[in-house]
C-alpha cells in the first residue's frame, strides 16, 4: 500500500509540473496510426506528434518503425492543439538531441545499421537518428565501388566518422567495419595452418628481402631470402621469378602472418633421400656378409 501512494505522489507531482513550447520531454507511445503517434507524458493530457513531424528520412514509416512502448524524446510545438493534446515535434527535438547522440557513436565506435535511401554525387545518403548522413563512395566497401546504384535501398552496417552539427555534416563508413571483419577471417585462416604443414604455391612478389608466396584462399606467405635456398643469394630473382610453382614449408603463423621456407623443405627431403639410401646400402652390406661367410665356411678356391 505504501509502494502504491508513492507512484502516486509521482504521478501526481508530475501532473502539476509545467511545461512550455520549446520544452524537450519525454512521452510513451500508446497509440499509433498513419496520421499520428500518441503518447504518454504522464500528464494530464497527452502528447500528439503528426506524421510530419517524426522524422525527416523519406524511408520513416510510422505503422513500421513506431511501436506502443517505444519511448520517444520529441520538443514541444504547442501546449494545446486545439484538442486538449500537446502538439510535439520529433524532428525538432533531433535538431537538438541527436547531434550528441551522434558524437557519442563516434566517441565509442559504435557499429549501426543504416538503410541507403539515395545515391548522389560520389556517394549515398542513409538516415541515422533522423539526420541525413553522407556515406562516400571511398568508405561503401574495402575495394573500389564501380556502380553506386546497387546500394540503394542496402542495409549497411556503419560508424559515424564525423559530426558537425554547425555545419549539419554527418559522415558515416562502412568500410572500417569490412576491414576488421576481413581481418578476423583472415587471422582465422592463418591459425587453423599448422607449422610444418607443407604447401604449394605461386610466387606473387619479390622484394630484395624475400619472395611473397600466394597459397590460395585469399592468403599469401614471406619466404625470407634466408629461406630460399641452401646456397647464399643476393636477391630472390637468381633463382626465383614470378609466377613460379614452389613448395614451401610453413614455419609460423605468429600475428596473423605466415612465415615460409622452401630451403627447410629441401633440407628436409635430402635428409630423407639420405636415410632411403643408408637402409639400401645396409641391407647389400648385409647380403654381401652373408654371401662371404658361406664361400669362406664352403672353402671355395
Amino acid at each position: 500500500m505504501e509502494e502504491t501512494m508513492k507512484d502516486y505522489e509521482k504521478e501526481l507531482e508530475a501532473s502539476f509540473r509545467t511545461i512550455n513550447e520549446g520544452d524537450v520531454i519525454k512521452g510513451t507511445v500508446i497509440d499509433v496510426n498513419e496520421e499520428e503517434v500518441t503518447l504518454d507524458l504522464k500528464y494530464y493530457t497527452q502528447g500528439i506528434i503528426k506524421a510530419a513531424d517524426m522524422s525527416d528520412d523519406p524511408d520513416f514509416s510510422l505503422m513500421s518503425d513506431v511501436h506502443e512502448g517505444d519511448v520517444i524524446e520529441a520538443s514541444v510545438v504547442r501546449t494545446d492543439d486545439g484538442q486538449g493534446n500537446i502538439l510535439l515535434s520529433r524532428r525538432e527535438a533531433n535538431a537538438v538531441l541527436a547531434w550528441d547522440v551522434l558524437a557519442g557513436y563516434m566517441e565509442e565506435k559504435k557499429d549501426v545499421s543504416v538503410k541507403v535511401s539515395e545515391v548522389v554525387n560520389a556517394g549515398v545518403v542513409a538516415y541515422l537518428e533522423g539526420v541525413r548522413g553522407f556515406i562516400p563512395a571511398s568508405q561503401l566497401d574495402i575495394s573500389y565501388v564501380e556502380n553506386l546504384e546497387e546500394y540503394k535501398g542496402k542495409v549497411l552496417d556503419v560508424r559515424v566518422i564525423t559530426v558537425d552539427q554547425e555545419k549539419e555534416k554527418l559522415v558515416l563508413s562502412a568500410k572500417e567495419i569490412l576491414r576488421e571483419k576481413a581481418k578476423d577471417e583472415h587471422d582465422h585462416k592463418v591459425a587453423m595452418i599448422v607449422p610444418g604443414t607443407v604447401l604449394e604455391g605461386t610466387v606473387e612478389s619479390l622484394q630484395p628481402y624475400g619472395a611473397f608466396v600466394d597459397l590460395k584462399d585469399g592468403l599469401s606467405g614471406l619466404v625470407h631470402i634466408s629461406q630460399i635456398c641452401q646456397k647464399r643469394i643476393k636477391k630472390p630473382s637468381e633463382v626465383l621469378k614470378v609466377g613460379d610453382k614452389v613448395k614451401v614449408k610453413v614455419l609460423n603463423t605468429n600475428d596473423g602472418k605466415i612465415s615460409l621456407s622452401m630451403k627447410e623443405l629441401e633440407e628436409q627431403q635430402a635428409e630423407e633421400v639420405e636415410n632411403i639410401d643408408v637402409k639400401q646400402y645396409g641391407s647389400s652390406e648385409s647380403v654381401g656378409t652373408s654371401l662371404g661367410d658361406l664361400f669362406a665356411k664352403l672353402n671355395i678356391k
